[in-house]
């Protein structure tokens, strides 16, 4: 038993060996992209819920480390670049649905909303359901949920022209001369520029380690069916489904219902902590899974791992990171990830119109997708995929 345990570690990759300087950044940059993006919502929503200081600061701690440990489980239990992460649409949610409700009730709501999330998981009803979504449908709503980081390398130029335009002109050199480290290089380009334009505030950035505060929870009806079962279909539905088209798309199959599964149960262990809703990434995970994180596909998952372990960091250390990462000028932000995404929104495109059969219906759920038109609460990526499906249902004819 003991040589066969030893044949079977000996036969798995070492994790030192197949991490590359291009993995590491592109776990730095999926992190640094993940805070900068929803920070202040998270922040909305806690003190809409009435949160004191030291239970905003639980807030952060518990997401940190939900996610990283999910997102290092996941990646190193599959040996893919799995990111999970916390659901920014619901905490907008959250943010205008609160006020007036009691914390303990409000944690309540996301305990309910976990076990929703983890009865999906457990009982295969999610994987199901994916299983019968075509390849270029789910593509072309990953190549529209991405499309505004591609747009928004140009629209940065608008107000710091210099700035996202020296980082641009790094990426394209960078790409014919060492294309392997081409977000490194932008990432050092951006940072140099920023600093010597004087436009990193990191002056009051102050160390400070996060505290757990548990809250217990109490349990409303209303609040339950107010908070909690939307909570759970725009986690789902604008959270999970884009996540799982971004891993399809990138030419990864786990099983999906164990991920949908752990993610639910890790809500349900950190929501007395703050941890409101975990789902599988789509952005941050888009940017771990390209050929700028590794140049090898089956060694992109050390990117994932890599950002577990920023994402540990940024549960322990709480706000402190949260405020260094927030320092970091817009333009720098909006640059970065969009040039670490084009390779990604290029590949979705490609894949979504390849076939006649699926062309036209693939436009729609790209188009709709990337208007960022939001219906009773739910995100465009949920409308996309069910306008392409329609179409396709409509103008398919079935078969002889």
């Amino acid at each position: 038993m003991a040589q066969d345990t030893s044949a079977t570690l000996q036969q798995r990759p070492a994790l030192w060996r197949d991490m590359a300087w291009s993995s590491v950044v592109s776990g730095f940059v999926a992190v640094l992209v993940g805070y900068t993006s929803s920070a202040a919502i998270i922040f909305q929503a806690a003190e809409a819920a009435g949160a004191s200081q030291a239970q905003i600061g639980s807030w952060l701690w518990a997401l940190g480390i939900g996610t990283g440990l999910t997102t290092l489980g996941f990646s190193l239990r599959y040996r893919m670049p799995l990111l999970t992460a916390w659901s920014t649409p619901g905490a907008a949610l959250l943010a205008t649905s609160l006020p007036g409700i009691p914390m303990s009730e409000a944690i309540g709501a996301f305990l309910f909303s976990a076990l929703l999330i983890t009865l999906c998981g457990v009982t295969g009803l999610f994987e199901r359901v994916m299983h019968r979504i075509p390849q270029a449908i789910a593509s072309a709503m990953l190549a529209g949920v991405l499309l505004r980081f591609g747009l928004d390398i140009f629209v940065a130029m608008e107000s710091r022209w210099l700035l996202p335009l020296s980082m641009f002109v790094a990426y394209l050199l960078a790409k014919r001369l060492w294309p392997r480290y081409a977000i490194v290089c932008v990432l050092a380009v951006g940072i140099a520029v920023a600093l010597m334009r004087d436009l990193l505030d990191i002056g009051s950035v102050e160390l400070a380690l996060a505290m757990p505060v548990f809250t217990m929870p109490s349990f409303s009806l209303s609040t339950l069916i107010g908070v909690g079962i939307p909570l759970f279909v725009v986690t789902m539905a604008s959270q999970n489904l884009p996540g799982i088209a971004v891993i399809r798309a990138s030419g990864y199959s786990p099983p999906l219902s164990p991920l949908i599964g752990w993610t639910g149960a890790t809500t349900f262990l950190l929501a007395p902590f703050g941890g409101f809703a975990f789902n599988l990434a789509a952005i941050t995970a888009a940017i771990c899974m390209g050929p700028e994180a590794h140049d090898q596909p089956a060694k992109r998952y050390t990117a994932a791992v890599s950002a577990g372990l920023f994402y540990l960091l940024t549960g322990i250390l709480g706000a402190t990171v949260t405020a260094l990462f927030t320092a970091f000028p817009r333009e720098l932000i909006m640059a970065i990830a969009g040039l670490a995404l084009l390779a990604t929104i290029g590949s979705g495109l490609a894949t979504a119109v390849r076939e006649d059969a699926y062309r036209e219906a693939a436009l729609i759920t790209f188009l709709v997708t990337a208007s960022g038109v939001s219906l009773l609460g739910i995100g465009s990526a949920f409308w996309g995929l069910l306008a392409g499906l329609v179409a396709l249902a409509v103008w398919r004819r079935p078969e002889p």
